[in-house]
Protein backbone atom coordinates (compact mmCIF):
# COMPACT_ATOMS: atom_id res chain seq x y z
CA UNK A 1 0.00 0.00 0.00
CA UNK A 2 1.22 3.50 -0.82
CA UNK A 3 0.42 6.70 1.07
CA UNK A 4 0.49 9.73 -1.22
CA UNK A 5 0.40 13.18 0.31
CA UNK A 6 0.46 16.79 -0.90
CA UNK A 7 3.90 18.43 -1.01
CA UNK A 8 3.41 20.73 1.97
CA UNK A 9 1.89 18.15 4.31
CA UNK A 10 4.37 16.87 6.92
CA UNK A 11 4.87 13.11 6.96
CA UNK A 12 3.86 12.88 10.64
CA UNK A 13 0.52 14.53 9.82
CA UNK A 14 -0.09 12.12 6.94
CA UNK A 15 0.77 9.10 9.12
CA UNK A 16 -1.57 10.36 11.88
CA UNK A 17 -4.34 10.70 9.28
CA UNK A 18 -3.66 7.13 8.02
CA UNK A 19 -3.76 5.77 11.59
CA UNK A 20 -7.05 7.58 12.24
CA UNK A 21 -8.56 6.12 9.05
CA UNK A 22 -7.01 2.66 9.47
CA UNK A 23 -10.31 0.79 10.05
CA UNK A 24 -11.81 2.34 6.90
CA UNK A 25 -8.63 1.60 4.89
CA UNK A 26 -8.62 -2.04 6.03
CA UNK A 27 -12.32 -2.49 5.18
CA UNK A 28 -11.77 -0.89 1.78
CA UNK A 29 -8.78 -3.12 0.98
CA UNK A 30 -10.56 -6.27 2.18
CA UNK A 31 -13.58 -5.49 -0.01
CA UNK A 32 -11.40 -5.04 -3.08
CA UNK A 33 -10.12 -8.61 -2.98
CA UNK A 34 -6.62 -10.03 -3.25
CA UNK A 35 -4.05 -8.83 -5.77
CA UNK A 36 -3.74 -10.78 -9.02
CA UNK A 37 -0.29 -11.35 -10.49
CA UNK A 38 -0.60 -11.35 -14.26
CA UNK A 39 0.65 -14.66 -15.63
CA UNK A 40 -0.53 -17.57 -17.77
CA UNK A 41 -3.59 -19.05 -16.03
CA UNK A 42 -4.66 -15.79 -14.33
CA UNK A 43 -7.82 -13.90 -15.21
CA UNK A 44 -7.97 -10.20 -16.09
CA UNK A 45 -10.92 -8.01 -17.08
CA UNK A 46 -10.78 -6.33 -20.48
CA UNK A 47 -13.66 -3.97 -21.16
CA UNK A 48 -15.33 -5.30 -18.02
CA UNK A 49 -15.25 -8.94 -19.19
CA UNK A 50 -13.04 -11.43 -17.35
CA UNK A 51 -10.62 -13.14 -19.71
CA UNK A 52 -8.35 -16.13 -19.13
CA UNK A 53 -4.70 -15.44 -19.90
CA UNK A 54 -3.36 -18.24 -22.09
CA UNK A 55 -0.08 -18.89 -23.87
CA UNK A 56 -0.12 -17.28 -27.29
CA UNK A 57 1.75 -18.00 -30.48
CA UNK A 58 3.33 -15.67 -32.97
CA UNK A 59 4.10 -12.05 -32.13
CA UNK A 60 0.79 -10.41 -31.23
CA UNK A 61 -1.42 -10.47 -28.16
CA UNK A 62 -4.82 -11.75 -29.31
CA UNK A 63 -8.10 -11.17 -27.47
CA UNK A 64 -10.83 -13.62 -28.49
CA UNK A 65 -13.70 -15.62 -26.97
CA UNK A 66 -12.99 -14.77 -23.34
CA UNK A 67 -9.26 -15.44 -23.65
CA UNK A 68 -6.26 -13.22 -24.07
CA UNK A 69 -3.39 -15.10 -25.71
CA UNK A 70 -0.01 -13.64 -24.82
CA UNK A 71 2.99 -14.95 -26.78
CA UNK A 72 6.55 -15.10 -25.53
CA UNK A 73 8.38 -16.12 -22.39
CA UNK A 74 6.29 -16.59 -19.23
CA UNK A 75 8.31 -13.95 -17.34
CA UNK A 76 7.30 -11.34 -19.95
CA UNK A 77 3.54 -11.96 -19.91
CA UNK A 78 2.79 -8.95 -17.69
CA UNK A 79 4.88 -6.56 -19.76
CA UNK A 80 3.50 -7.84 -23.07
CA UNK A 81 -0.08 -7.67 -21.86
CA UNK A 82 0.20 -4.22 -20.30
CA UNK A 83 1.69 -2.91 -23.55
CA UNK A 84 -1.28 -4.31 -25.46
CA UNK A 85 -3.78 -2.90 -22.94
CA UNK A 86 -2.21 0.55 -23.14
CA UNK A 87 -2.49 0.47 -26.93
CA UNK A 88 -6.18 -0.46 -26.63
CA UNK A 89 -6.72 2.23 -23.99
CA UNK A 90 -5.04 4.94 -26.10
CA UNK A 91 -7.23 4.08 -29.11
CA UNK A 92 -10.45 4.00 -27.06
CA UNK A 93 -9.68 7.23 -25.20
CA UNK A 94 -8.72 9.00 -28.43
CA UNK A 95 -11.98 7.88 -30.06
CA UNK A 96 -14.12 8.90 -27.07
CA UNK A 97 -12.27 12.19 -26.51
CA UNK A 98 -12.51 13.10 -30.20
CA UNK A 99 -16.26 12.38 -30.17
CA UNK A 100 -16.96 14.43 -27.04
CA UNK A 101 -14.64 17.28 -28.07
CA UNK A 102 -16.48 17.51 -31.42
CA UNK A 103 -19.83 17.67 -29.59
CA UNK A 104 -18.40 20.32 -27.29
CA UNK A 105 -16.93 22.36 -30.13
CA UNK A 106 -13.54 22.54 -28.38
CA UNK A 107 -10.41 20.55 -29.11
CA UNK A 108 -7.85 19.19 -26.69
CA UNK A 109 -4.11 19.62 -27.20
CA UNK A 110 -2.69 16.29 -26.03
CA UNK A 111 -3.73 12.92 -24.65
CA UNK A 112 -1.54 10.91 -22.28
CA UNK A 113 -1.97 7.72 -20.29
CA UNK A 114 -0.63 7.05 -16.80
CA UNK A 115 -1.05 4.49 -14.04
CA UNK A 116 -2.54 6.84 -11.47
CA UNK A 117 -3.98 5.89 -8.10
CA UNK A 118 -5.60 9.13 -6.98
CA UNK A 119 -7.58 10.09 -10.09
CA UNK A 120 -8.95 8.47 -13.23
CA UNK A 121 -8.29 11.44 -15.44
CA UNK A 122 -7.44 15.11 -15.57
CA UNK A 123 -7.62 18.09 -17.89
CA UNK A 124 -5.21 21.02 -17.72
CA UNK A 125 -6.06 24.64 -18.48
CA UNK A 126 -4.18 24.34 -21.78
CA UNK A 127 -6.29 21.36 -22.89
CA UNK A 128 -4.06 18.38 -22.08
CA UNK A 129 -6.06 15.28 -21.18
CA UNK A 130 -4.63 12.51 -19.00
CA UNK A 131 -6.31 9.19 -18.32
CA UNK A 132 -5.53 6.09 -16.30
CA UNK A 133 -4.85 3.29 -18.78
CA UNK A 134 -6.42 0.87 -16.25
CA UNK A 135 -9.85 2.08 -17.32
CA UNK A 136 -9.53 -0.27 -20.32
CA UNK A 137 -10.17 -3.01 -17.73
CA UNK A 138 -13.52 -1.44 -16.78
CA UNK A 139 -16.82 -1.71 -18.67
CA UNK A 140 -16.80 0.50 -21.81
CA UNK A 141 -19.41 2.90 -20.44
CA UNK A 142 -17.12 3.72 -17.51
CA UNK A 143 -14.24 4.65 -19.82
CA UNK A 144 -16.65 6.73 -21.94
CA UNK A 145 -17.97 8.55 -18.89
CA UNK A 146 -14.45 9.46 -17.71
CA UNK A 147 -13.62 10.75 -21.20
CA UNK A 148 -16.78 12.90 -21.24
CA UNK A 149 -15.99 14.15 -17.73
CA UNK A 150 -12.48 15.28 -18.66
CA UNK A 151 -13.51 16.76 -22.01
CA UNK A 152 -16.21 18.80 -20.23
CA UNK A 153 -13.38 20.42 -18.27
CA UNK A 154 -12.23 22.02 -21.53
CA UNK A 155 -15.04 24.57 -20.96
CA UNK A 156 -15.65 24.25 -17.21
CA UNK A 157 -12.48 23.89 -15.09
CA UNK A 158 -14.48 23.11 -11.94
CA UNK A 159 -17.20 20.80 -10.67
CA UNK A 160 -19.98 23.40 -10.67
CA UNK A 161 -23.59 22.71 -11.72
CA UNK A 162 -22.64 24.10 -15.15
CA UNK A 163 -19.87 21.48 -15.42
CA UNK A 164 -22.21 18.59 -14.53
CA UNK A 165 -24.78 19.92 -17.01
CA UNK A 166 -22.05 19.78 -19.67
CA UNK A 167 -21.19 16.18 -18.72
CA UNK A 168 -24.88 15.29 -19.02
CA UNK A 169 -25.11 17.00 -22.41
CA UNK A 170 -22.03 15.12 -23.68
CA UNK A 171 -22.59 11.71 -22.10
CA UNK A 172 -26.16 11.48 -20.84
CA UNK A 173 -27.09 10.04 -17.45
CA UNK A 174 -23.71 9.38 -15.84
CA UNK A 175 -25.00 8.05 -12.49
CA UNK A 176 -24.35 4.35 -13.21
CA UNK A 177 -20.74 4.60 -14.47
CA UNK A 178 -19.89 7.11 -11.73
CA UNK A 179 -21.29 4.70 -9.13
CA UNK A 180 -19.36 1.80 -10.73
CA UNK A 181 -16.10 3.75 -10.29
CA UNK A 182 -16.87 4.51 -6.65
CA UNK A 183 -17.85 0.92 -5.91
CA UNK A 184 -15.41 -1.05 -8.08
CA UNK A 185 -12.72 1.37 -9.22
CA UNK A 186 -10.16 0.30 -6.63
CA UNK A 187 -10.43 -3.27 -7.93
CA UNK A 188 -8.68 -2.17 -11.14
CA UNK A 189 -5.50 -1.75 -9.08
CA UNK A 190 -5.56 -5.40 -7.96
CA UNK A 191 -3.95 -6.47 -11.22
CA UNK A 192 -0.15 -6.58 -11.01
CA UNK A 193 1.70 -6.55 -14.31
CA UNK A 194 5.19 -7.02 -12.89
CA UNK A 195 7.71 -4.21 -13.49
CA UNK A 196 5.55 -2.58 -16.18
CA UNK A 197 4.02 0.81 -15.33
Amino acid sequence: MTLTLPQRVPQREALAFAREKEPWIRRHLAARGPDVDIAIGARVPVGGQLCDIVQGHGRRVVLSNGEVAVPGAPDRVGRRLVGHLKTLARARFAEASDTYAARLGHSYTALTLRDTRSRWGSCTADGRLMYSWRLILAPPEVLDYVAAHEVAHLVEMNHSPAFWAEVTRLYGDYAAPRKWLRTHGSELHRYRFGAAK
